[in-house]
């Protein structure tokens, strides 16, 4: 499958990348203070980047020639961390976790981005945005958020606005989340599968679970990872559905043309309008190896040094990235969106607490 890369002179990306660098190393500089202050980043450096970057851009709107930069650190350098984010996810942690669990996992996931899908669209969120939301509440936050968005094509503001408010809520659950272990009489063994399920993002469930105990750190990180093996199954789903949607808009435009008087080519009376079939269109390259990295992580061939170096470059180009996506995103936008994302993201928390605690108690997980 080959790679269709843009045409683009090295040159001219220059003052963009130089540009996300420099937030990036500032948003990584603020996260070691929350570090060294805290114990741990409260906010991740990826949403520092994406804030700080929103935030550069409000206070000083770059000039054109930082345009090719920033949207090849936005997009390209965004598949290629995505991509390498495969070879860190463990598949034996599915069976590690037990069955019954990791079944439990996959159906909480779905039900809460059907859900969560559902609610921003009757709150009035946009279609792609909708998808992007539900998708990182209910997975692996920023890394959802990442990963999804280029399959559906979704804006710069849109990527911003979800990572953005999602991550604020994410903090207030980190706070939040340890006061609830009393009331709800769990153990530290279960108040771990409830932050495993529940909170944003794998620091995140750092944050909220060993603070409580050891016990509850390990299996809420235990949990969390096996949470973020189903973001493979749903980019791929998320890639189908989109390029089915497109192939009807096409066919339906066709037949538009066709109606509004334009005699169709004879050669072409009675073919349905489809689009060419091939694993390059139905799923972008960087998805297929995604999958591909942690199926070879799996058979033990990838070394240990091999792993923790691909984990540490995705990281660093997913917030490049990040900080890309603020120097192009209109806070205007984000703030026309910001009630409905804020509920939706409120709404679909709830939903996952429940739903977990309600698992807890079905498997009788003690």
């Amino acid at each position: 499958m080959a790679l269709a890369l843009p045409r683009i002179r090295p040159r001219a990306l220059l003052p963009g990348l130089a540009l996300a660098g420099a937030v990036t190393a500032a948003s990584m500089g603020i996260a070691a203070l929350e570090t060294r202050a805290l114990g741990h980043p409260v906010i991740e450096g990826l949403v520092v980047a994406i804030l700080l970057g929103m935030i550069v851009r409000t206070a000083w709107r770059p000039s054109p020639r930082f345009d090719a930069g920033v949207k090849f650190a936005a997009k390209e350098l965004l598949e290629v961390a995505v991509f390498l984010l495969g070879v860190s996810v463990d598949l034996p942690l599915l069976l590690a976790a037990g069955p019954a669990l990791a079944l439990g996992i996959v159906l909480l996931v779905a039900l809460g981005i059907a859900f969560s899908y559902g609610l921003g669209r009757i709150l009035g969120l946009p279609r792609k945005l909708a998808v992007l939301v539900a998708c990182g509440n209910s997975i692996c936050g920023n890394s959802a958020i990442a990963a999804v968005a280029p399959v559906i094509d979704a804006d710069a503001e849109h990527v911003a606005s979800s990572i953005a408010f999602t991550a604020v809520l994410g903090v207030v659950v980190v706070v939040g989340l340890p006061l609830l272990r009393g009331p709800l009489g769990f153990s530290f063994y279960q108040y771990g599968v409830l932050a495993g399920l529940t909170v944003y993002s794998v620091p995140q469930v750092l944050a909220a679970a060993f603070p409580v105990s050891m016990l509850s750190g390990q299996v809420g990180t235990l949990v969390k990872l096996v949470r973020v093996l189903m973001l493979g199954p749903v980019v791929v789903f998320f890639s189908l559905r989109h390029r089915a949607a497109g192939a009807r808009a096409a066919r339906d435009a066709s037949s538009a043309a066709a109606g509004a008087g334009g005699a169709p080519d004879a050669s072409d009376a009675g073919r349905p309008v489809l689009p060419r079939l091939s694993i390059g269109r139905l799923v972008p390259w960087f998805i297929v190896g995604f999958l591909l990295l942690a199926a070879l992580r799996a058979t033990g061939l990838v070394p240990a040094p091999a792993v923790a170096t691909a984990r540490t470059l995705s990281t660093w180009l997913t917030v490049i990235a990040m900080a890309a996506l603020g120097l192009g995103c209109d806070l205007k936008a984000i703030a026309r969106a910001g009630r409905s994302i804020v509920l939706t993201v409120s709404g679909s928390l709830v939903l996952l607490a429940a739903l977990s605690v309600g698992l807890i108690h079905l498997l009788q997980i003690r």
